[in-house]
């Protein structure tokens, strides 16, 4: 512990380094693949999205309501937004993404 004089107060601090789990500054592979992530479910939030808007747009009928509907047209929206984003680099929207943060781009 080490006594710090403040006007004439003492007071111990004692110093302590928490370990934080983040990558170092010198380890760009771990924070580039962070990087990719985050940007690949950006897209596919995006894409969700997207989707989500085209569907509102088609008409409701009688025919089309049962029970669950939007539950489950919300599953297969995100699972087909999920597949699109994760094929080859997604729209592009990702590797455009990476470029503009700092990251080199997807290579696949």
């Amino acid at each position: 512990m080490e006594t710090i004089n403040v006007n004439g107060t003492t007071a111990g601090v004692a110093h302590r380094v928490k370990e934080t789990g983040r990558p170092e500054k010198h380890q760009p592979g771990a924070n580039e693949a962070k990087l990719k992530k985050a940007c690949a479910d950006f897209e596919s939030v995006f894409i969700n999205y997207l989707i989500k808007s085209m569907r509102s747009t088609i008409p409701q009928s009688g025919l089309n309501n049962f029970p669950g509907k939007d539950i489950y047209a919300t599953m297969v929206d995100q699972k087909v937004a999920e597949d699109l984003a994760n094929k080859k680099g997604g729209l592009g929207l990702q590797e455009m993404l990476l470029r503009q943060l700092g990251g080199s781009g997807i290579k696949d």
